[in-house]
């Protein structure tokens, strides 16, 4: 088992909305509803960590060459959670437009949505969505969530990617993600939800 470090922060947001507290060495322990990316391997750099949950930055791009070969399967149409500078499709949300009170119909979706505690707001909106539009997201492989199991489990087609991803972006800190990423693809037309490794 690789050694595993804790990180230095006081406190890190719970993706569902939630406060992890840790101990006095900045442990999180491993029960249920701890946060993966509190733990690193020996020598990651940790200072991404704090932005990288923050649900207010939305500048974490998603790698091009991972999202031209999802592109390629699906033929994005719409990216909902975007700036300028990282938007995957011509047709884009900013947080100023704020993709959740629109609707996608007739859309096929790429969402990499922010990682703090609005991403499960963003699950559920892609969740019923699909019922309208095919919506593939880019999420952190947290499969010990609400959200996961609520709108996700028996319900969407879940491929994990090996390995960590290596966000782009302009944004100082910008790195390899401190957790396990996974996609989901909400499509209700899917005969039978798959789960499978990517």
């Amino acid at each position: 088992m690789s050694e595993k470090l804790p990180c230095d922060f006081e406190q890190c947001k719970k993706n569902d909305g939630g406060d992890v507290e840790m101990n006095k060495g900045g442990v999180v322990g491993d029960s249920v509803g701890t946060i993966e990316g509190c733990f690193y391997k020996k020598g990651e750099d940790m200072s991404n960590l704090k932005t990288l949950l923050s649900s207010k930055d939305m500048t974490w791009e998603t790698p091009q060459d991972f999202f031209d070969e999802l592109d390629k399967e699906f033929h994005f149409t719409l990216d909902p959670c975007a700036t300028p500078e990282t938007a995957k499709c011509k047709k884009f949300y900013t947080k100023e437009d704020n993709g959740l009170i629109h609707h996608w119909i007739g859309e096929t979706v790429f969402c990499n949505p922010p990682y703090g505690s609005q991403i499960k707001h963003w699950v559920k909106k892609c969740h019923d969505e699909s019922s309208r539009a095919k919506v593939v997201m880019l999420i952190p492989a947290r499969t010990d969530t609400i959200y996961f199991h609520t709108h996700i489990y028996h319900i969407a087609e879940i491929r994990f990617v090996k390995g960590r991803l290596k966000f782009g972006g302009k944004q100082k800190g910008s790195g390899s993600a401190p957790f396990p990423s996974m996609i989901v693809i909400f499509n209700k037309l899917l005969n039978k939800p798959k789960l499978k490794e990517d």
